[in-house]
């Protein structure tokens, strides 16, 4: 209930300020194990799709996100955990491994998974080289794909803090992506780079952005 309660208000207030463009969100099934995949500009990118998608959509968060103190860390984590947040501690040596297998438990049980292939915020708006962890899932699940672009979200909050300010922002689907031709090869590497690169080009053609062959945690370092 307080899951409903909490998107019904903030869908209102996302929609009254931002008034978002949204196009294709139709091409999401209507039930079982779907895998959302895009780019991600700023911090609020997993809030607004969050809103847009009529069914609820879960996705991996850092947990210093809900291991904070006080009132304040309380709320947080009230907010993220009912914004459809699991925490996973990504900066351990198993941080990959834990996320994989958790999105890999949402799946299995015919949910929506929300992930960004670049593996982190783009440093610049341009899109980065996509981590192969999203065919590895696509593969041992037989979860569709369906690409998604956030445009404009980096402008309602750039750099990812500080106060939000309203601007235009734009959310596209494209067409569900179906790699059952690979099923069992999700150990080729070969394979999982042929599948990661289809979805970024899909994700490159919805969003626009100029797209570099790097990661973009190499980038950030750089």
């Amino acid at each position: 209930m307080s899951r409903i309660l909490l998107k019904a208000f903030l869908g209102f207030v996302m929609r009254v300020l931002f008034r978002p463009k949204v196009e294709g969100v139709e091409r999401i099934p209507g039930s079982g194990p779907v895998i959302l995949a895009g780019n991600h500009v700023t911090f609020i990118d997993s809030l607004f799709l969050s809103l847009i998608v009529k069914r609820q959509v879960f996705f991996i968060g850092k947990d210093e996100y809900v291991n904070g103190k006080g009132f304040k860390g309380r709320l947080m984590a009230w907010f993220f955990t009912t914004a459809g947040m699991i925490p996973v501690d990504r900066d351990g040596g198993h941080g990959g491994v834990a996320a994989l297998m958790t999105g890999r438990r949402i799946l299995e049980e015919g949910k929506i998974f929300g992930i960004y292939p670049e593996g982190t915020r783009s440093p610049d708006g341009r899109l980065y080289r996509g981590r192969t962890g999203i065919a590895r899932l696509a593969l041992m699940t037989g979860a569709p794909v369906v690409p998604f672009a956030m445009i404009g979200t980096d402008k309602v909050q750039p750099g990812g803090k500080g106060r939000p300010h309203v601007a235009p922002v734009t959310c596209r689907f494209g067409e569900p992506l179906d790699f059952s031709r690979y099923e069992g090869m999700d150990r080729d590497r070969y394979v999982l780079r042929a599948v990661t690169d289809e979805v970024m080009s899909d994700v490159m053609e919805l969003s626009g952005q100029e797209y570099v062959d790097m990661y973009a945690t190499k980038a950030r370092a750089a």
